[in-house]
């Protein structure tokens, strides 16, 4: 009698899990810049937004998302190979352990709604060692994980998020490398199939008008097809504590040294 109710508990376990909607989220990148960047906030859906820090309408939007039960993350700008312009309060390979600590605590005062952080760019400065260590200790000692958008192939984030117990997602697919409908729904479906074989699965977008539109449009269809969109905070490890940044530390002195 034991061993059949084993059995059948097993088999009910394993139907369930069987079951299981597959998850999405989507992290628009590049919040802060554009006043319509506040639109994208508005889209009525569980969306996490990534916010560039000490732009026009970060902070702005960063409340509105918070306000709104939305997720925020800090979207730091990180030195790239092709050395493009990263705007104010970047990341770069150079910097000594306490310039890098010292430029995330600003960014992090400037945002103090995020509950974790990806890289804007990076492609150079997430092939670190030392720059990406030091880059962890500072998430731990904050309480904040960390998503790679695999801006290079050479990523070190993995590596150094599990030397300092950060937990770390990684990015899916990027919707609109194109902008346009027909290119975005490509990039979604692959989203979505991804999400069906592995029971989640991640995108990056951006607030391009078109993948606005391409959001408005095509989110509602979700539940019919049988996937569920969930905030970022919903794939990471049930023993990660998601907490905002302007909980873990007193407000700093934003004057320089």
């Amino acid at each position: 009698m034991h061993v059949r109710f084993l059995l059948a508990l097993s088999i009910l376990l394993l139907s369930e899990w069987a079951i299981a909607t597959p998850r999405i989220a989507i992290i628009i990148d590049d919040i802060g810049y554009q006043k319509s960047d506040l639109k994208m906030v508005a889209l009525p859906y569980d969306l996490t937004f990534a916010v560039l820090p000490h732009t026009p309408y970060g902070k702005h939007a960063a409340e509105l998302a918070f306000n709104q039960q939305k997720d925020v993350i800090l979207h730091m700008p990180m030195e790239a190979t092709n050395q493009n312009a990263l705007g104010p309060g970047a990341l770069t390979h150079d910097m000594s352990r306490q310039q890098i600590h010292r430029t995330l605590e600003l960014a992090l005062a400037d945002i103090p709604y995020a509950i974790g952080m990806n890289n804007h760019m990076g492609s150079l400065f997430t092939a670190q060692d030392e720059p990406m260590a030091w880059t962890m200790e500072y998430l731990r000692q904050r309480q904040l994980f960390f998503i790679d958008s695999l801006t290079t192939p050479k990523s070190t984030a993995k590596h150094y998020a599990a030397q300092h117990n950060v937990a770390i997602l990684a990015r899916h697919i990027f919707l609109d490398n194109e902008q346009n409908q027909r290119a975005i729904e490509k990039q979604f479906q692959q989203l979505l199939n991804i999400a069906r074989r592995h029971q989640t699965a991640i995108a990056i977008g951006h607030p391009y008008p078109e993948t606005y539109r391409f959001l408005q449009q095509r989110l509602p269809q979700l539940a019919a097809e049988g996937i569920e969109l969930v905030a970022i905070s919903s794939l990471l490890p049930a023993s990660h504590q998601v907490i905002a940044a302007g909980f873990t530390e007193p407000a700093i002195q934003l004057t320089q040294d």
